[in-house]
C-alpha cells in the first residue's frame, strides 16, 4: 500500500483568493486544495468549444466520406460518434469529486502499480494526437511559404518542425489557467472563420443519391467519429474540471462538457464531410484550399490553423505530462512536457517526410480504441459504483494493484481488438461479421460489465477503504 499525504498547508493558498493566475503552474498530479478552486461549468464548456473548433476535427469528417460513407451516413456516423461527449462529461465529475486529474482517479480503480500500463497507453495516444497537430502546423506554414513564392525544402520542413516543437512548449508550461484562457479566445474567431468556409463550399456541394456504403464501412466510420470525438478526450476530462469547486453542479457540469464540445464538434465534421465532397482529391486538410476558397481567407485560416493547433497540443501536452506522472516517472510537469515535445518533434518529422497524413490519421484514431474504449467503461462503472464520491482522508490509502480493474480492462482490450477492423489489422469477430467495427461497443460494455463481477468475485477485500 502506498500513502498519499496532503499538501502541508504553507503550500496551500488562502480561500480567498480563488482567481486563476497567468503564471507557471506549480501543481502536478497531486490534489488541488479547495482553496486553489475556481471557475464554473460554463468556462469549461468554452474551453472544450475552443478546444473541438480546428482543422483536424473537420478532418475527421473528410475521412468519413473517404471511407466511402454517402453524405447520409456521415452525418449519421458524426452524430453517433459526438453522443460519447456524454463519456466526456460524466468522467469530468469525477475532477472536482477527487480533486485530481483522470488517471490520478485512476489509480484507485487499477492501483498505483495496476495503472501504469493504461497510462502508458494514453501517454502514447497523446503523443500521437501531438504529432497530428505538430504535422498540420508544418503543413500550414509550408502552404503559407507557398503562397508568398517560398519553396521549401527538406532541411528547411525540418527545421519548422523544430520551431514550432518549441513554440508549442510554451503554453502548457504555463499550465491549466493559460490553457483554458486561451482556448476561450479562440472560440469567437473561428467560429467566424469556420462560418465563412461553409458559406463559401456551399455552392459546390452536390449532393447526390450515391450508393451508401456497407454496414461495415458505416460502423468503422462511427468508431472513428467516437474516437476523434468525445470518447477520445474522456482519458483527459479530469484533467481540466479538477480546479472545479467540489460543490459544482453536476448536472449542470456534464451540459456544459457534453454540449461545449459536442456540438461545436458535430458541426465542423459536418464541414469536412462537405469539404471532402467539394475537394475529394486533397492528400491532406490543407492540400488545394486555394480552388476552394479565396486567397486572403486561406492565408487568413492558415494563420489561425498555426495558432489553433499550437494552443491544442498545449491541451495534449499537458495531459501527456500529468499521465507521466501517473506512470510513475520522477519528473515535475514542466520536465514531464520537454520530454514529450522533443517525441512529439522527432515523429512528427517522420511523419512531415512520409506523406501519408490522413493513413496514419485513421489507423491511429481506430488502433487507439482498444484501450480507451475498455477504460472508459471501466471507469464509468467505477463511478456509479462509487456514486462519484471519492473521498479523501489525511492518510489515504491506495492498492498497489486492482485484480478487479486490471482483469476488466484486458477483458475489454481482448474484446475490442477482436471486433476491431483498421488497414493494417481486421480482428477476427470483424472479419466473420463481414468487415463491421463494432470495437468501441464491445470494449466499453466488456470493461463495464466485467468490472463490478470481478470487484465483487475477486477483489472486494483489497478495495475496502481506499481512497484518494
Amino acid at each position: 500500500m502506498t500513502t498519499i499525504e496532503q499538501d502541508p498547508p504553507e503550500k496551500q493558498i488562502s480561500t480567498s483568493d480563488r482567481r486563476p493566475r497567468l503564471a507557471v503552474e506549480r501543481r502536478g498530479i497531486e490534489y488541488i486544495p479547495d482553496g486553489e478552486r475556481h471557475g464554473h461549468p460554463w468556462q469549461l464548456g468554452a474551453m472544450w468549444s475552443g478546444l473541438v473548433m480546428n482543422v483536424l476535427t473537420v478532418v475527421y469528417g473528410t475521412l468519413l466520406v473517404a471511407m466511402g460513407l454517402n453524405w447520409w451516413q456521415a452525418l449519421l456516423a458524426i452524430v453517433l460518434g459526438n453522443l460519447t461527449w456524454v463519456i466526456a462529461g460524466v468522467v469530468s465529475l469525477a475532477g472536482p469529486a477527487a480533486g485530481t486529474t483522470t488517471f490520478g482517479v485512476s489509480q484507485l480503480i487499477f492501483g498505483r502499480a495496476g495503472v501504469r500500463p493504461i497510462a502508458f497507453f494514453n501517454w502514447i495516444m497523446m503523443l500521437g494526437y501531438e504529432v497530428l497537430d505538430l504535422v498540420v502546423m508544418v503543413l500550414a506554414t509550408g502552404a503559407l511559404l507557398d503562397m508568398a513564392g517560398v519553396r521549401v525544402p527538406t532541411s528547411g520542413q525540418v527545421l519548422i518542425v523544430v520551431l514550432l516543437s518549441v513554440l508549442q512548449a510554451v503554453l502548457p508550461l504555463l499550465g491549466h489557467a493559460a490553457i483554458t484562457k486561451v482556448l476561450r479566445l479562440l472560440v469567437i474567431p473561428f467560429a467566424a472563420i469556420f462560418l465563412a468556409m461553409a458559406w463559401l463550399v456551399a455552392d459546390d456541394i452536390q449532393i447526390a443519391d450515391s450508393a451508401p456504403g456497407s454496414l461495415a464501412v458505416f460502423l468503422g466510420g462511427v468508431a472513428l467519429a467516437a474516437s476523434g470525438s468525445g470518447l477520445g478526450w474522456s482519458s483527459t476530462a479530469a484533467d481540466y474540471s479538477r480546479y472545479l469547486p467540489a460543490s459544482t453542479g453536476r448536472l449542470r457540469t456534464v451540459a456544459a462538457v457534453t454540449l461545449g464540445g459536442g456540438v461545436p464538434q458535430a458541426l465542423l465534421m459536418t464541414l469536412g464531410a462537405a469539404i471532402a465532397i467539394a475537394l475529394p482529391d486533397a492528400a491532406d486538410p490543407v492540400a488545394g484550399l486555394s480552388t476552394v476558397f479565396p486567397a486572403w481567407l486561406v492565408v487568413i485560416y492558415l494563420v489561425l490553423v498555426i495558432v489553433q493547433m499550437l494552443s491544442l497540443n498545449g491541451v495534449d501536452l499537458y495531459s501527456s505530462g500529468v499521465t507521466l506522472q501517473a506512470l510513475g516517472v520522477r519528473v515535475s510537469r514542466w520536465q514531464a512536457v520537454l520530454v514529450d515535445g522533443v517525441l512529439c518533434g522527432i515523429v512528427g518529422a517522420m511523419v512531415v517526410l512520409s506523406g501519408s497524413f490522413y493513413q496514419f490519421v485513421s489507423n491511429f484514431l481506430l488502433f487507439m480504441i482498444v484501450w480507451f474504449a475498455p477504460w472508459a467503461g471501466v471507469f464509468l462503472a467505477d463511478f456509479v459504483l462509487r456514486r462519484g464520491r471519492y473521498p479523501r482522508a489525511s492518510g489515504a490509502l491506495l492498492p498497489s494493484f486492482s485484480k478487479a480493474g486490471v482483469g476488466a480492462q484486458l477483458l475489454g482490450m481482448i474484446a475490442a481488438a477482436l471486433c476491431i477492423n483498421t488497414t493494417i489489422f481486421v480482428g477476427p469477430v470483424a472479419a466473420a461479421l463481414g468487415g463491421a467495427d463494432t470495437s468501441v461497443v464491445a470494449g466499453l460494455l466488456v470493461g463495464a460489465l466485467t468490472y463490478p463481477v470481478l470487484l465483487r468475485v475477486i477483489s472486494a477485500p483489497e478495495n475496502q477503504g481506499a481512497t484518494l
